[in-house]
C-alpha cells in the first residue's frame, strides 16, 4: 500500500511536516524511504519487519536502522521487494550520513567531539564482517584530513605495517591520527594485541612528529575509546 493510501493519521510524510522528523518512530521514517509496501502488507508493516529483530538463517530483518542501513548491497539484494532502486537510496542514505559526518569533522577539533568520532568511525567500520584496520589523518588542529582504510584480515604486528602507517601520515602532512578498527564479533575490550599494535605504531609515529590521539575499537552497536579508558 503507498504512502498515499494510508488514513491521514497514519502518513508519516505529512506527520513529519506538521510535527517534525523526531516524532517519528524507525519504522515511520523508513517507511518515507520505501514510499510503497508489498501485495498485503502495507508500507509501515513492511518497515516494522525489516527493523525486527533478526531471525537465524533468515533474509528480510536487519534488527535496526543501524543494521539495515550498513547491511551490503549483496544483503540488501536477498530482500523480496527490495528492487534496485530502493536499494540504492538506501545505501545513498548511509553514504549522505557519512559525508556529512566527515564534513563536520573537518570543522572542529577531533579532541573536542569524541562521540562524534567513535560515530563516524562506526558508520564506516562496524558493519564489515571481516577486520579493517583504519587511520584518521588529522592536521595540526586536530581537525580531519582522511580515513583510510589500511589493512585488512587478522589484525596484529605481523599484518599492520607501521612503515605503511608512517608513509600514508607523511603524504598527508599529518600532525596526528586516530588509529580504528573493528571487531565484527561485536567485543570491543581492546585484547593484549590491540595493545601491543597500539605502541608500536606510537613508536613508528613519534619518529616523524606524528602523535596517536587515540584507538577507537567499533563492533555491531558499540564502540570504545582506548584513550577514554585510560590506555593511551
Amino acid at each position: 500500500m503507498p504512502l498515499k493510501d494510508l488514513p491521514a493519521d497514519c502518513q508519516p510524510r505529512e506527520k513529519l511536516l506538521a510535527k517534525g522528523a523526531g516524532t517519528l518512530t524507525d519504522a515511520e521514517l523508513l517507511a518515507i524511504l520505501l514510499r510503497t509496501g508489498m501485495a498485503g502488507k502495507s508500507v509501515l508493516q513492511w518497515a516494522a519487519e525489516l527493523l525486527a529483530p533478526r531471525q537465524p538463517d533468515a533474509t528480510g530483518s536487519f534488527g535496526s536502522i543501524n543494521g539495515l542501513l550498513q547491511a551490503s548491497s549483496a544483503e540488501l539484494s536477498q530482500v523480496k521487494g527490495l528492487g534496485p532502486a530502493k536499494r540504492a537510496e538506501l545505501i545513498a542514505v548511509l553514504e549522505l550520513a557519512r559525508r556529512a559526518m566527515a564534513q563536520q569533522l573537518q570543522q572542529r577539533r577531533l579532541l573536542d567531539s569524541a562521540a562524534t568520532v567513535k560515530a563516524y568511525v562506526q558508520l564506516h567500520l562496524a558493519h564489515k564482517q571481516h577486520e579493517v584496520f583504519a587511520v584518521l589523518f588529522l592536521d595540526s588542529q586536530h581537525q580531519l584530513i582522511a580515513l583510510e582504510e589500511l589493512f585488512r584480515g587478522t589484525l596484529g604486528q605481523a599484518c599492520v605495517y607501521p612503515r605503511e602507517v608512517v608513509i600514508r601520515a607523511l603524504h598527508h602532512h599529518a600532525g596526528a591520527v586516530i588509529l580504528a578498527h573493528n571487531h565484527p564479533s561485536g567485543q570491543v575490550t581492546p585484547s593484549q594485541a590491540d595493545r601491543q599494535l597500539t605502541q608500536s605504531l606510537r613508536a613508528a609515529l613519534s619518529l616523524v612528529d606524528v602523535r596517536v590521539l587515540d584507538h577507537i575499537i567499533v563492533g555491531p552497536g558499540a564502540a570504545l575509546s582506548m584513550a577514554e579508558e585510560g590506555e593511551m
